[in-house]
């Protein structure tokens, strides 16, 4: 026994020298932190209450509701008690198991065989025997088996933690995005109305003008097709607002009808300002490279696992109580017994089990460092998109109002003149279609505004307080 554990040590050197591979990761010189940016980085990090900024009250009631009732959200606090749970199961193999065992066993023995083929008894052919006695087993951790399985299994319920927070973060900007829609569809329906009732008025001018003998069938034909596509484009606007609507009841864990969203105008929301030149520390605020990081901890540990399992597991035994033929006698010292024993199984042959799980175990955790790799990687290129965004859609913004300044100005004058009779009805026209075409595409701007900031802060982790995750059973 002691040769074998000799010919196994350098062995369990070789294979528990379990190698934890580097990121190497290439950071982008507009992340690297350092002093100089340390203000920066403070004045551009989200606030927790981030959907505040946009100052609307029914904003924040929406997002609130849909933070304490969302179904996605709950699910994953029910993922964390399981890991939790995980956890525990996997650290039991540390701790010596103990059980209680109690027995009372009636038998008969066979006359025939007990007297020589015979009929004749000696003695009584029945028999009592009554047992109690308390079994322990321990399994020396020697080469830390148990121990990094408990560490993965702790690892696995952090990750679980840090998905919670991606599932909370994803279903707020999800909620507010929504809302958002809601406005914008509710933007695009009253432009889309006040369209419909100034191409009527155009067209009653051009009626009264086929009655002085000025204007043709044609025109009222042409200003007719305006009218009517005018009118065509509001059933979809309301469609999209009741799916958006609908889309909120559902994140608020609400049936639709009992969920009532007023709503209003994006005109009525600010524009949060969002600080850019953020260092690399920002990206620890990001749950989901936090979970990737987990994760990837966790396969290491499983990896030291497979690797400790083809070492000799050691076991300690023992069982000591009370047997007597007698219940009277049961508890009497005569009567104590007990058992001690020691085991070594060593592996050696099982037919390829152990290289495959180690090999699984080792392809695993390549497939997590990669997927770390990506999680770090695409939160740069989102911070560095998302900051983009947001100043092109600002600037997008900005110059789509002066079109509609632009467009209103030569609709109003051409508006004057048809009433003067001093223009022809093909400009009437134009000026018309770039109006309604202006004012729809500016509601559409000021909406990827919004969607390009809400994308900012959930590049920036949107808000999520980063701090140390333990699991249930810390050490």
């Amino acid at each position: 026994m002691l040769c074998t554990i000799g010919l196994t040590l350098p062995l369990g050197g070789c294979l528990l020298a379990g190698d934890k591979p580097e990121p190497w990761l290439d950071i982008p010189r507009l992340f690297a932190g350092g002093p100089r940016n340390a203000k920066a980085a403070q004045r551009a990090l989200p606030k927790l209450d981030w959907w505040r900024g946009f100052r609307s009250r029914e904003l924040t009631s929406i997002v609130e509701q849909a933070r304490d009732a969302n179904l996605d959200i709950a699910a994953a606090i029910a993922r964390i008690v399981q890991a939790d749970a995980q956890a525990r199961i996997a650290g039991a193999p540390l701790l010596p198991a103990l059980d209680l065992n109690g027995s009372a066993t009636r038998s008969r023995s066979s006359q025939t065989t007990a007297s020589g083929g015979t009929n004749v008894s000696f003695g009584s052919p029945y028999h009592t025997l009554y047992s109690t006695s308390l079994t322990a087993s321990y399994e020396i951790d020697f080469w830390g088996k148990n121990r990094s399985a408990l560490r993965a299994a702790e690892e696995s319920a952090v990750a679980s933690r840090y998905d919670r927070e991606v599932v909370e973060l994803t279903t707020l900007v999800a909620a507010a995005n929504a809302y958002f829609q809601v406005l914008a569809a509710q933007d695009r329906l009253g432009v889309a109305r006040d369209n419909v009732a100034s191409a009527t008025r155009i067209l009653n001018l051009i009626q009264q003008r086929v009655s002085a003998g000025t204007a043709s069938a044609l025109d009222i034909a042409q200003q007719q097709s305006l009218v009517d596509t005018q009118r065509a484009l509001i059933p979809p606007l309301l469609q999209t607002l009741k799916q958006n609507r609908d889309a909120l009841a559902v994140l608020m864990a609400r049936s639709p009808e009992h969920v009532r969203i007023r709503g209003g105008s994006l005109r009525g929301l600010a524009s949060p300002r969002v600080t850019p030149g953020l260092p690399s520390e920002l990206l620890t605020q990001r749950p989901d490279i936090r979970e990737a990081e987990a994760q990837l901890a966790a396969a290491n540990a499983n990896v030291a696992n497979a690797r400790a399992q083809f070492l000799p597991s050691i076991t300690l035994t023992g069982e000591g109580g009370y047997e007597s033929a007698l219940l009277k006698t049961l508890l009497q010292p005569e009567s104590a017994f007990f058992t001690l024993t020691a085991g070594l199984v060593q592996p050696i042959f099982q037919g390829g089990r152990l290289l495959g799980n180690l090999d699984f175990q080792k392809g695993r955790q390549d497939e997590l460092l990669q997927n770390y790799r990506k999680a770090v990687i695409s939160a740069f290129s989102d911070v560095e998109n998302a900051l983009e965004d947001v100043r092109q859609t600002a600037n997008r913004q900005r110059l789509q109002a002066a079109v509609v300044t632009s467009s209103r100005r030569a609709f109003d004058i051409s508006e004057q003149r048809l009433r003067e009779g001093t223009i022809d009805l093909v400009t009437v026209l134009q000026t018309e279609q770039t109006l309604y075409q202006a004012q729809d595409v500016f509601v559409q701007a000021q909406l990827a505004h919004f969607q390009a900031i809400l994308s900012l802060y959930q590049a920036l982790g949107g808000g999520w307080l980063p701090k140390r995750v333990e699991t249930a059973n810390a050490r």
